[in-house]
């Protein structure tokens, strides 16, 4: 039986190409490659410059460090995300303040921010979830510095601005299965040159002028930025592969039984996961596993989009947006490398299984 991957990088002979010039000069390590790359995403985000590191993990926390936060500050950001947010934070000595979200975009609720906020607070992290924009207009309204966490969305606007462009910090990653790939690695892009500057002092402690307690090793290779390089002149038509597949779903899924990805006005969608809540009746521990094992077993590998929300984790009352989309949500395979005839064979079981 021939399984239908959740995720799967989109590789091709252009990323093979640039990896083997790399591999052929024998300059591996950060060198014009990275530099190269930083440029062109800063090129495509329309903004200064970027630093490129080993990870979205570590973008996040040195974007913290960038901005000064540290002990005493403390950071909001959603619980329905990954933990690396919350791990960024912990690692700089703050506090994260943990935030519930919109229930119809799985993004942070502007008015829970609000609420949340204290004279204490120095940065709101903003993942903006599955390809969606969050409410960038209303955050920011709110007066506090936005660290925008483009992870998943590259590629989308809010209100006509391109996401990346409206924080003073930017931060992207480019793990294997993301939308742009490096198989690791990480950006830190802004239009503040001072910031970007403090970031690349962290990145690296050699040849430095001065001992610099938090700085460390944490930078990208050419092997990994030629990748990046190929993968961002490739973007865009993976990213209408990716809005044409969305379109197979939306039409083969009955939206009386599933509820399909809202898309408020004013934002686009670059469909890094087609999350979907399912009926009612699934939505129990039991049956929802038991749902996931049903189409695994058909050759159909779904997941849910958010391992566990991070107010499970640290056992905090008071998230029900939270814990709808944990009981409710599934991600359906979505990536450029699937065909017309996978996503319509998906679309069928996803129905076939619901009992």
């Amino acid at each position: 039986m021939t399984m239908i991957p959740h995720s799967r990088p989109s590789l091709g002979q252009e990323d093979i190409r640039a990896v083997t010039e790399v591999l052929r000069s024998g300059q591996v390590a950060e060198g014009p490659a990275v530099a190269q790359f930083e440029r062109g995403m800063a090129a495509y985000l329309g903004l200064q410059g970027g630093v490129a590191v080993s990870s979205g993990t570590v973008a996040l926390e040195l974007a913290l460090r960038a901005l000064g936060v540290g002990h005493g500050d403390n950071v909001l950001l959603p619980s329905y995300v990954c933990s690396a947010p919350w791990l960024a934070v912990q690692r700089v000595g703050a506090q994260a303040r943990i935030v519930d979200i919109d229930p119809e975009t799985y993004n942070l609720d502007p008015q829970k921010v609000r609420k949340a906020r204290t004279s204490r607070t120095r940065a709101v992290i903003v993942p903006h979830m599955f390809g969606l924009p969050a409410d960038l207009t209303t955050l920011q309204s709110l007066g506090i510095p936005l660290i925008e966490d483009c992870a998943q969305t590259l590629g989308a606007t809010e209100q006509g601005r391109s996401v990346g462009t409206v924080g003073i910090l930017t931060i992207c990653s480019f793990y294997a299965t993301k939308l742009l790939c490096t198989g690791e690695g990480g950006m830190v892009l802004s239009n503040d040159a001072v910031l970007l500057e403090r970031v690349g002092a962290l990145r690296e402690y050699d040849q430095a002028p001065s001992l610099n307690a938090a700085a460390f090793n944490c930078k990208m290779t050419d092997l990994q930025a030629a990748m990046g390089i190929a993968q961002l002149d490739q973007l865009g038509t993976f990213l209408e592969q990716r809005a044409a597949l969305a379109a197979i779903y939306r039409e083969s899924l009955p939206a009386e039984i599933f509820t399909l990805p809202f898309v408020p006005s004013g934002r686009t969608h670059c469909y890094y996961r087609f999350v979907v809540r399912v009926p009612k009746g699934l939505q129990s521990p039991d049956e929802f596993t038991a749902y996931l094992s049903r189409m695994a077993h058909r050759g159909l590998q779904c997941r849910k989009p958010v391992f566990r929300p991070l107010h499970r984790y640290l056992e905090l009352p008071d998230f029900p947006a939270s814990d709808e989309a944990d009981g409710a949500a599934i991600s359906l395979p979505i990536h450029p490398s699937l065909t017309e005839v996978e996503i319509r064979q998906a679309a069928q079981i996803v129905q076939d299984e619901l009992r």
